[in-house]
């Protein structure tokens, strides 16, 4: 298990444990933003969870009192942010190529 701190980033490796570790065991949500977002470029929950499990996962960012982590895999990006060791919420998504 990570040892999840909300005051200190996680770095990019022990970000990508941690989803790889909700993804299996954990809760995934979706807030409203990025269900907006995804429906814009045709995305899916599918699409979404498998540029978690095979993407690149850049260092957090603070922004509006969480830790975000971009990641991103063939042209997708998704951000995720932590709300406990076994809850990620998908914050926005998108498509940068067609």
């Amino acid at each position: 298990m990570i040892a999840f701190d909300t005051r200190q980033p996680l770095s990019p490796t022990d970000a990508r444990r941690l989803i790889r570790e909700i993804l299996v065991s954990g809760e995934v949500v979706i807030s409203r933003h990025a269900a907006e977002e995804m429906a814009k470029d045709a995305l899916t929950l599918v699409d979404c969870v498998s540029v978690l499990r095979a993407g690149v996962v850049l260092p957090g960012e603070m922004e509006r009192g969480s830790w975000r982590y971009r990641v991103h895999a063939h042209g997708t990006w998704v951000v995720v942010s932590f709300r406990s060791e076994s809850r990620l919420v998908i914050v926005t998504a998108w498509r940068s190529e067609r």
